[in-house]
């Protein structure tokens, strides 16, 4: 009686039966990907374990607890009016398993699950790597190089700009220009935890004599307030290029840019070797060890590394129209199937509830509110003066207040144009380390 009610009685009267055709109508009704009756059983599994004390951390726990909260997470945010539109999905998959772990209502042996297994794996790089190598091998390869050149300008004034209004901002509501320049705005650009904060508190450690644990704790807050502002930016953004589609080349950067595989097509159509696909996937992991390789021997993050090798395969024309083709289909599965269950993890793994909410202060709220707005409204208004699209380049520009690798998914997940992944990462990683350098130096110069 209850999986009848769970069809509508024309839908059954249409097909004169309830199995299978009613049936397959329920495995239709999706929480995110997951067909329902699928979702109750892993729900109940999950239960199932927890209430005997035993979750491994293989593989296919992972994937079925990640995507299980994950896709929840979000199905939430999707559904509350309003903030549904500016990014809520993204916001409620991160910070909402952050808040479960530190009230303790998320059980220990998920939350321990989840971190051994997200930072053993680190799978959160092989996701990137899919992203970068399939949305660099569907775009023109004409205008690549175009926008990859294009996008330092609105970059760079934008990070300037930002540091002016920040610390303006920042020394006006009493925080002082010392404190609110290295501690707070700097922070914010420095490309996340690994990339920024780390190497910016044991830098601050070493020029001032300083305990590094203390900086850290100091900096962090403002890394991960300033990506949820990031965030929450760009979900506007995305709903106002609803509003005015002149704004917005929907994840292009410039007009007259075309993909060469439509990233906004729904469905994969026509036949496709599975081999291709299947090529595609471990080409784009081998880029990636390629990139640690070239860490270790060059000292270049492994992602940029990666970025310039995927781009220099796209401009020679080194792959194949069906490995192109491949390589976007595996783009489409990761941004589509593994987003929320990644941002659950990072939630659970690497975002410190208390951290985040130690940076609750008005005017440390404001002043971030300011760096990243300027940030951004920068890189809207010199797009419009580059001929370039000024959602998306603020999109981008709003990557380099972005938490990491970690943000740059949050982010572009909350504004729906996974395919800028390549220019976030320039913003991000190289960005950041330009910004943490260059700011080292200068301290060093002023003690």
């Amino acid at each position: 009686m209850e999986k009848t009610a769970a069809v509508p009685a024309s839908d059954q009267a249409a097909s004169g039966r309830f199995w299978p055709e009613g049936w397959w109508r329920v495995m239709e009704f999706r929480i995110g990907i997951i067909p329902l009756p699928v979702f109750i059983v892993m729900g109940a599994l999950i239960a199932g374990f927890v209430a005997t004390g035993k979750i491994s951390s293989e593989i296919s726990m992972a994937i079925v607890v990640f995507s299980f909260f994950g896709f929840t997470c979000a199905e939430i945010g999707k559904r509350i009016p309003f903030i549904r539109n500016i990014g809520a999905a993204a916001i409620f998959a991160t910070f909402i398993p952050s808040a479960l772990v530190y009230y303790k209502v998320l059980p220990e042996s998920i939350t321990k699950m989840t971190t051994e297994f997200t930072k053993s794996s680190n799978f959160l790089y092989l996701f990137i790597a899919s992203i970068i190598v399939g949305s660099i091998l569907s775009m023109d390869r004409k205008v690549l190089i175009k926008g990859f050149l294009k996008i330092f300008v609105p970059l760079a004034v934008g990070s300037i700009a930002a540091m002016i209004v920040g610390t303006l901002v920042g020394t006006a509501l009493g925080l002082g220009t010392h404190h609110t320049f290295f501690y707070i705005v700097v922070p914010i650009m420095a490309g996340g935890v690994g990339e920024g904060a780390i190497p910016l508190s044991v830098g601050y450690g070493e020029i001032l004599h300083q305990d590094q644990g203390a900086l850290f704790a100091t900096v962090l807050p403002p890394v991960m307030l300033g990506s949820l502002t990031a965030i929450l930016l760009s979900g506007m953004l995305n709903y106002m290029g609803k509003r005015y589609p002149r704004l917005t080349g929907e994840g292009r950067l410039q007009p007259g840019e075309a993909d060469e595989m439509d990233p906004h097509q729904e469905e994969i159509t026509g036949h496709m070797d599975v081999t291709h696909i299947a090529a595609a996937g471990v080409t784009a992991v081998t880029l990636y060890i390629v990139g640690i390789m070239c860490q270790r021997l060059f000292g270049l993050p492994a992602p940029v590394a990666m970025l310039f090798i995927a781009v220099l395969i796209k401009l020679t024309q080194a792959v194949s129209p069906q490995m192109q083709q491949g390589a976007f289909v595996v783009y489409k599965f990761f941004s589509t199937a593994v987003t929320y269950p990644l941002l659950f993890a990072i939630g659970v793994a690497l975002t410190p509830w208390d951290k985040l909410m130690a940076a609750f202060t008005l005017p440390t709220i404001i002043t971030i509110i300011c760096t990243v707005v300027t940030l951004m409204g920068t890189g809207f208004l010199m797009a419009r003066r580059l001929k370039m699209y000024p959602i998306d380049v603020a999109i981008v520009n709003a990557c380099h207040s972005g938490q990491g690798g970690t943000g740059d998914v949050a982010i572009l997940t909350a504004a729906n144009r996974m395919q800028l992944m390549p220019f976030a990462q320039i913003a991000t990683r190289i960005g950041g380390a330009i910004t943490v350098t260059l700011v080292l130096i200068a301290l060093a110069r002023m003690t």
